[in-house]
């Protein structure tokens, strides 16, 4: 049987359509997309892949404004 992910966008979002938008996948992985190519590539990633990725935003990793110039 083929499950369809249910795919779902951040709160943050607001109804504009340049977002992602991830999905649990049946095995636990999640998958990643852009909201404007659904047909489009994914990505996927392990739940630990995931999890650090999720921490490394909350805590501002990959906030543009601490990111070094030309690294």
């Amino acid at each position: 049987m083929d499950v369809t992910p249910a795919w779902r966008t951040s709160r943050f979002c607001n109804g504009n359509s340049a977002c992602v938008e991830f999905a649990t996948l049946a095995d636990g992985n999640v998958a990643l997309r852009d909201s404007k190519e659904q047909d489009g590539p994914v990505l996927v990633f392990t739940p630990e892949e995931w999890i650090a990725f999720t921490a490394g935003v909350r805590v501002g990793e990959f906030d543009i404004a601490n990111a070094a110039v030309g690294a």
